[in-house]
């Protein structure tokens, strides 16, 4: 089973658009009405949908700290860098983390890039 990756408003949109290239299941949460939403609500939408969310916002680096000190569940979150991680070797990180990884692997857990 494949991740189904959950990528929020601050993950450009040529990595996106690289991922479905290469056949990556991936949403954006404008394409699911929720790019306004709090970052808790975020990540609980993407857990719904059981999707890791994809963020380059520090933020979600603090709520999945609070939810793992609660033992709150959340689908995972894969951060990265906006300085340190090119475009493309993100691109390349994500389409192994989703095609090769399972759901249960990245669960209440963050996985930082680059690999």
């Amino acid at each position: 089973m494949s991740i189904g990756l959950y990528m929020d408003q601050h993950v450009p949109k040529a990595i996106t658009d690289g991922l479905r290239l290469r056949g990556v299941d991936c949403i954006t949460a404008l394409e699911d009405n929720a790019a306004t939403m709090y970052d808790p609500d975020l990540l609980d939408r993407a857990t719904a949908l059981g999707r890791a969310l994809v963020t380059s916002d520090k933020d979600f680096l603090v709520e999945a700290d609070k939810r793992q000190t609660v033992s709150a569940e959340f689908a995972g979150i894969i951060y990265r860098h906006p300085l340190r991680v090119s475009v493309r070797h993100c691109i390349d990180d994500l389409e192994i983390i989703a095609t090769v990884g399972e759901p249960e692997e990245l669960a209440n857990r963050v996985q930082f890039l680059p690999l």
